[in-house]
């Protein structure tokens, strides 16, 4: 069976960035499962795996177009340390959400000083370019659960238990 739109896949990958270090990787023997057509992964890598079946073993290099976008220098502000309930608790590399009129995004600390706080929400691979090695180890038609819920459920994907 190939990958489509409408399939689960099962895929054993390595993500490295340009200098080869690992920033990620399936769990040793644990595919990731997604529910592909459904924005469950990456446009970039995703549109590489389309058409690809079972055994299939590829390199990928995502453009940030095609991954977690461009970095926005807009995305990064600097905000009063008084303006958090637990200023003690704010350390470089703190994540926590923020809630807008788009709803909520995760931003990250990336300085503290002289009772500032600069903030950062731009995903941690933008303007990243990224290399995956890929096999695919399954591939099957999602359930209609699956469908409805937007995602691969079971092992590798998502559980509701």
């Amino acid at each position: 069976m190939q990958i489509a739109t409408r399939t689960v896949v099962h895929i054993h990958y390595t993500l490295t960035n340009r200098e080869g270090a690992v920033l990620d990787r399936s769990g040793e023997g644990e595919p990731l499962g997604y529910l592909h057509g459904a924005g469950n992964i990456i446009q970039g890598l995703e549109d590489a795996l389309t058409g690809r079946r079972t055994g299939d073993r590829l390199q990928v290099e995502v453009a940030p177009s095609d991954g977690y976008g461009e970095r926005d220098e807009a995305l990064v502000q600097v905000v009063p340390l008084s303006a958090f309930e637990r200023p003690e608790a704010v350390t470089p590399g703190t994540w926590f959400e923020v809630r807008g009129p788009a709803g909520a995004r995760p931003v990250q600390v990336t300085d503290v000083a002289s009772g500032q706080v600069t903030i950062d929400a731009n995903h941690p691979l933008a303007g990243e370019t990224l290399f995956f090695e890929v096999e695919v180890a399954e591939v099957r038609d999602a359930t209609e659960e699956e469908l409805a819920h937007g995602h691969a459920h079971g092992a590798g994907g998502h559980d509701h238990d």
